[in-house]
């Protein structure tokens, strides 16, 4: 097991902890007194942890979550105010290298990334979240698209992820309105895999996450990358990818164990190459 101790202090180590065991890496955001606000150096340190997990052939798995109350309360916007010193395309290039690029870490890294939402989620916390390839929540756990209430649009890939999840007219009655989503109405609305009492979250994360560690890494990567495409595809692009992620597939060892696993009925062992 390799783990990042707790640094004394507000050192992104600290505010961002990360272990790898039984080839699941967990990546925890670790400051419950803001509920988890993503810093600027927080959201770079997530990101360069997804990319190291991508290339990681001990890392099978990913979980993200959060410590005390909240899973991520968004963006820290202290500081953030309008203080008239922003020229033109200010705004559009910090969105583009910094909420847009977390999110677009998630949706990029080759290992199945799992959200286990131990509490508030809201704004980008919540598409932090959408973004994951499976969700799972606290019965506790809450999803606010918190933008309207502050006058700002939603950033973060919400107009993206959203619609694509729930269609566009409850993603825009989310967005509009601004009120708490439940977990329960969260999974009603197919937000969320699984919603489970607060005292099982740990158990169930850790159950889904070995399940995935221990399946076949690169045809995972490939499926999660042909699911993902296939939204902004019509159907000749996505059958090309999909002959394409064959091909490639087929030369990996995982594929030739499974295929031999089952010629020989037993229960294959892969390697995650």
């Amino acid at each position: 097991m390799s783990d990042s101790p707790r640094v004394p202090g507000n050192s992104v180590e600290s505010l961002v902890q990360h272990a790898t065991d039984n080839r699941v890496c967990r990546i925890t955001l670790d400051r419950p007194e803001a509920l988890n606000a993503i810093t600027p150096d927080q959201r770079e340190r997530i990101v360069e942890l997804l990319v190291e997990a991508s290339a990681d052939a001990e890392v099978g798995a990913v979980v993200l979550t959060g410590t005390g109350r909240g899973f991520c309360a968004g963006a820290d916007l202290r500081g953030t105010a309008a203080t008239g010193d922003r020229i033109p395309g200010d705004v559009a290039r910090m969105l583009r290298l910094g909420a847009q690029r977390l999110v677009s870490a998630v949706l990029d890294c080759e290992k199945p990334v799992i959200a286990a939402v131990n509490g508030t989620a809201a704004g980008l916390g919540a598409h932090l979240a959408f973004a994951c390839d499976l969700v799972l929540a606290a019965e506790s756990a809450r999803f606010i698209e918190v933008f309207v209430r502050r006058g700002l649009v939603p950033d973060g890939g919400g107009a993206y992820l959203l619609p694509r999840l729930i269609g566009p007219q409850r993603a825009k009655e989310l967005m509009f309105f601004g009120d708490a989503l439940s977990a329960a109405n969260a999974e009603r609305l197919g937000l969320v895999n699984r919603v489970v009492q607060d005292g099982e979250l740990e158990k169930t994360v850790r159950e889904w996450a070995e399940r995935l560690a221990a399946g076949p890494t690169r045809a995972l990567a490939l499926t999660k990358q042909l699911v993902n495409a296939s939204l902004d595809s019509d159907r000749a692009t996505a059958f090309a990818a999909e002959a394409a992620a064959q091909e490639i597939n087929m030369a990996t060892r995982d594929a030739q164990e499974g295929v031999a696993s089952f010629v020989e009925r037993r229960s294959p062992v892969y390697e995650g190459r």
